[in-house]
């Protein structure tokens, strides 16, 4: 059978909705149509049933409960409501940690927060990709109220450990949040075990509809509520208003449920696959893998070669391959990566980096492909530069 081209290696952007979740989304579109606040009809309580079970699908992924789990467009408004809707009930000038290797969503809220008053701590990183503990408690100052940490990187796929951050938060008595996006539905997460107090994921990323997301408020977070962003009906325990979108809810309940229950082996079989990616690529000399001594996902690599032209090669890959230099909202902009540069790599590694990332649907065949592409691209870009060179003199 002949392979789809191109080759899609960019799943950490977001994943093609599995057809198990289309098909149980279908019917919400058409008979099952109704406003999940319309509460004095049938098709009001049918959309409001398909609400609450899609509700404890997603509160059973993170191992929450299913009135902590408010409703959102996405994994940025999550973020912002979390970060802005804590701050807000706050008194001007709180301080604020995060870290330099954060999605765009948070660094560009924090930034609005700064304008607003905020202390915004930006914590460095090793060259791991991981936070050191020690510099993370010596930024802890008597004002310090919240601390925002990624659960695993958008680009490196590194994971940090997140319960000894949370205790070490929870010691000096700060919420914690993390911005899960990328970690939801790919690896366990237990938000109690874990000591989350705020969590923000979304359903494009674990195969679900795109426009849909959550943010996990626990208990602890009721001492300091989360100010509304959007005003206008008192919707999802008065944190979001505006009517609920009930074929994406139900979209992103029931990609929960399948990750729930094929995460083990999937993660198993991806990490095979990457595994073999990694090592047929390293064997091109002059490349390496970034964060590659941290936890990393099981389905996805970033990996940088020396001595090409990056976004030469990413555009003579294109008809062949999908993958990213970054994070899909950094390429938006064409902003070298700043994740990248916080690791400590050289201006040409930024630039000649790439992230690669398999899902469900990924074959061997596609990972073979793919191999065989970047190896004789890096080839020729080098065979091209050697040649130049010698030109010259």
């Amino acid at each position: 059978m002949s392979l789809k081209l191109p080759v899609y290696l960019d799943h950490n952007a977001t994943t093609p909705v599995d057809p198990r979740v289309l098909q149980e989304m279908l019917p919400y579109f058409t008979e099952k149509f109704g406003n999940a606040a319309s509460r004095i009809h049938a098709y009001g309580w049918e959309a409001e049933e398909g609400v609450d079970m899609a509700r404890e699908n997603v509160a059973a992924l993170i191992g929450a409960r299913p009135n902590e789990i408010v409703f959102t467009s996405g994994a940025t408004e999550a973020v912002n409501l979390a970060l802005k809707g804590i701050y807000e009930s706050l008194q001007p000038g709180a301080h604020i940690i995060t870290v330099a290797t954060e999605h765009k969503a948070v660094l560009d809220t924090c930034r609005k927060l700064e304008k607003m008053g905020a202390v915004v701590t930006y914590l460095p990183v090793l060259p791991s990709g991981l936070i050191d503990l020690h510099v993370l408690e010596q930024a802890i100052t008597p004002r310090t109220v919240l601390l925002s940490v990624m659960y695993a990187n958008n680009e490196t796929a590194v994971i940090q450990p997140i319960r000894e951050i949370a205790a070490l938060a929870h010691k000096h008595g700060l919420l914690f949040f993390t911005d899960a996006t990328q970690a939801a539905g790919k690896i366990p997460i237990d938000v109690h075990a874990d000591g989350i107090d705020l969590l923000a994921m979304s359903a494009h990323k674990m195969y679900g509809p795109k426009g849909i997301g959550a943010l996990y408020v626990g208990k602890k977070v009721h001492h300091t509520p989360v100010i509304a962003q959007i005003d206008g009906g008192g919707h999802e325990r008065s944190m979001r208003s505006g009517t609920l979108n009930v074929p994406g809810i139900v979209g992103m309940g029931k990609a929960a449920e399948i990750c729930m229950e094929e995460m083990n082996a999937e993660s198993k079989r991806l990490a095979a696959l990457r595994d073999h990616f990694e090592e047929q690529l390293l064997a091109i000399e002059g490349s390496r893998i970034n964060g590659k001594d941290a936890p990393r996902l099981a389905h996805a690599t970033n990996m940088s070669f020396e001595n090409i032209n990056g976004e030469k090669l990413i555009f003579a890959a294109g008809s062949d391959l999908a993958f990213s230099r970054s994070s899909a909202c950094s390429s938006v902009t064409l902003e070298p990566s700043h994740v990248l540069r916080a690791l400590g790599l050289s201006d040409e590694l930024v630039h000649n980096s790439f992230r690669f990332s398999f899902g469900r649907f990924s074959t061997e065949e596609q990972a073979t492909y793919a191999i065989n592409i970047i190896s004789r691209l890096v080839k020729e870009h080098r065979d091209e530069r050697n040649i130049g060179y010698h030109k010259i003199l």
